[in-house]
């Protein structure tokens, strides 16, 4: 089994270069801001760079100042970053926002069937009632398993691991062991029945993440663990030449798609050498699509659960964005630290 072929001073500086262009965008307190924070921490984390905490904290502390908005279950990203940054600085003020966060989560945001999260966004216009999307397992199932264990709240743990559990009950497919975009509860469909790329980056990332926080003794590390198993040995087997995924897995007349390439290619680096061939791949195909400034291209736009396979082939992906930007940061932060996967 060939090892992994990283040069770490050429992502070194790669990550400078997405991390400048990422803070050169605007992000109010929503999802798009927190995911794209959530790779500034992971690359904070795994090179120790302060610089880039702290232009993090000079958004976080004026953002603070203007108080909290109204919450919603995809908002409440933004709480990875206020995590980090209270691991980082002590600062009391973080945590108590972000206890703030899984309060809401855990007493106001709605919820269908088992407690499973109404997918729920900062607009009084966009409803889904009762529709569950894959987009949840990181910004609120995630977000509630890392608090719990920083705080040794036993409450949010199992309740993060309750949307692991709903969310794999719903959406994978027991048959192709991917992962739909969403799940309508009171029609009892998975509506346009999509294996969307940046959806499956979601469940597989945080999946991923989970194992590194949940005790190999709870009953809910097996659950996890054969979901994720099962989903990997999928989508490596759809991987295009390129290193990369179509945004619709299974079709490949649609577009390749970073973001979504980026979290799946985060997910089977932290696999381990089994997969190393499909990772460097990735490398190399993820490389290729980052420009010289730092933007990360051929990232699709914010992508409802469409009405049918042409809907999500017509998203348009020739604009930065911010998810974009910190799934690829995840991708490149894991790189620089899991070096024990570069010996075959």
């Amino acid at each position: 089994m060939a090892s992994l072929i990283v040069d770490e001073h050429e992502i070194a500086k790669v990550i400078d270069r997405v991390v400048d262009r990422t803070f050169k965008m605007d992000f109010n307190w929503d999802w798009p801001g927190g995911v794209a924070f959530y790779g500034i921490c992971e690359v904070y984390q795994a090179t120790g760079k302060v610089e880039y905490l702290e232009r993090l904290k000079i958004w976080a502390d004026e953002n603070i100042e203007d108080g909290l908005p109204q919450l919603s279950v995809n908002g409440v990203s933004v709480g990875h970053s206020l995590l980090t940054l209270y691991e980082a600085t002590k600062e009391q003020k973080y945590l108590d926002i972000a206890i703030q966060m899984a309060e809401f989560l855990s007493h106001k945001a709605e919820r269908f069937g088992e407690g499973v999260f109404q997918h729920t966004v900062n607009s009084v216009h966009d409803v889904f009632p009762e529709q569950a999307w894959v987009d949840t397992m990181f910004m609120a199932g995630y977000y509630l398993l890392r608090i719990g264990y920083l705080t040794g709240n036993r409450d949010y743990i199992e309740d993060g691991l309750k949307q692991y559990h709903g969310h794999e009950k719903y959406l994978q497919d027991p048959g192709s062991n991917l992962y739909y975009h969403g799940w309508d509860h009171l029609q009892q469909n998975h509506m346009s029945g999509m294996y969307w790329a940046r959806g499956n980056s979601w469940a597989a990332l945080t999946m991923s993440k989970a194992l590194k926080l949940v005790e190999v003794t709870h009953p809910s590390y097996m659950k996890i663990d054969g979901s994720l198993r099962d989903q990997l040995s999928a989508l490596v087997r759809v991987q295009s030449p390129e290193g990369l995924w179509h945004t619709i897995l299974d079709d490949d007349t649609s577009y390749l798609e970073i973001s979504g390439s980026a979290g799946i290619a985060t997910a089977i680096l932290m696999r381990g050498r089994l997969y190393n061939k499909y990772t460097q791949k990735a490398i190399d195909g993820i490389l290729a699509r980052i420009n010289e400034d730092g933007t990360v291209t051929e990232v699709s736009a914010g992508t409802a659960v469409m009405n049918d396979i042409q809907g999500y082939r017509e998203v348009p992906c020739n604009r930065i964005q911010g998810w974009g930007q910190g799934l690829t940061l995840a991708f490149l932060a894991e790189l620089l630290r899991t070096k024990e996967n570069r010996f075959g």
